[in-house]
């Protein structure tokens, strides 16, 4: 196999910790996904609490659908709800109800601690070795 690049080993180490971390905090949330996490996150992050769905997508990484797939079982339980725009009826907003609220409050004192198993301060220092700490993460990539 030809030898890849540093960037290349990079790249694929972040996917795989990724794809791991994303499932096992998902677990610590009482069935909430890190993506539904991070749409709370934003919402309650921007001023007056409410996103265009396009710009939440942009915001998370997913695309239009991705979100609107999302959006749909979060707004039947309640975390978030969908608002129409007066002057242009084309866009509509998502904003976050204080049962997402709520739920964010909850899940951040989770992700807290999460993240601190994660990364604790001794890893952290060790960020300019960045590859090296995502193989010794759970990377596969040496």
């Amino acid at each position: 196999m030809k030898k890849v690049s540093e960037s290349l080993k990079l790249f694929i180490n972040l996917s795989k910790i990724q794809t791991e971390n994303a499932r096992f905090f998902s677990g610590g949330l009482d069935g909430m996904g890190f993506s539904e996490f991070t749409i709370l996150f934003h919402l309650n992050a921007t001023q007056g609490e409410k996103m265009r769905r396009i710009d939440l997508a942009e915001k998370i990484g997913l695309t239009a659908s991705g979100v609107t797939r999302l959006l749909a079982p979060m707004e039947k339980i309640g975390l978030i709800k969908k608002e129409t725009n007066a002057q242009d009826a084309r866009v509509s907003f998502v904003s976050i109800t204080d049962s997402g609220k709520r739920n964010l409050k909850e899940s951040i004192e989770r992700a807290e601690i999460f993240a601190q198993q994660v990364f604790p301060v001794d890893k952290i220092k060790k960020l300019k070795g960045l590859s090296n700490i995502l193989v010794e993460l759970g990377g596969s990539v040496e």
